[in-house]
């Protein structure tokens, strides 16, 4: 990998913030294309969600968050103390509360999968990534632009539940 960042995060919701935007200001800062950005941005925060919700923190405490750049892909991962089940996409019905989060990184991601070591679970996807201007944020589009997030999710969860517009 040509570069890349780790984070160790407490293991709290508010953990999910902080690396959206650690995450997004470094795809700024090197130049990644706005909705690709929101794409990656989107998929840390629904792997973070998950390891926050159905696993246990590493033994420090923690949740490790990383991303590496490797030529036109980004992949980040999300590694924590392990569940008693694996990672696995689910089929959420429309009225169902939760259970995208899978769902959404697969249909956004390029790859996705789990790996496990002496470390923890490591939840990872490849996000290929466009070298463009990034628009500035606040501008439409932008890192902060939420049209294109809440679009890019309601895509995904149309694409997860089965439905098509």
């Amino acid at each position: 990998m040509s570069a890349s960042s780790v984070v160790l995060l407490p293991y709290a919701p508010s953990s999910v913030a902080v690396a959206r935007q650690r995450l997004a200001a470094d795809l700024r800062a090197r130049g990644i294309f706005a909705a690709v950005a929101d794409d990656a941005v989107l998929v840390m925060s629904e792997l973070l969600s998950n390891a926050l919700r159905h696993a246990h923190p590493l033994p420090s405490g923690k949740v490790r968050v990383a991303w590496e750049f490797s030529g036109e892909n980004v992949e980040v991962q999300v590694t924590d103390g392990g569940a008693a089940t694996a990672p696995r996409a689910g089929r959420a019905t429309l009225s169902s509360l939760g259970g995208r989060g899978l769902g959404i990184v697969e249909y956004l991601a390029e790859q996705w999968g789990v790996r496990y070591d002496d470390d923890g679970t490591t939840v990872w996807a490849v996000l290929r990534v466009a070298h463009e201007l990034a628009a500035e944020p606040g501008e439409p589009g932008g890192l902060n632009g939420h049209a294109v997030t809440t679009s890019r999710i309601a895509e995904a969860e149309m694409s997860v539940s089965g439905e098509r517009g």
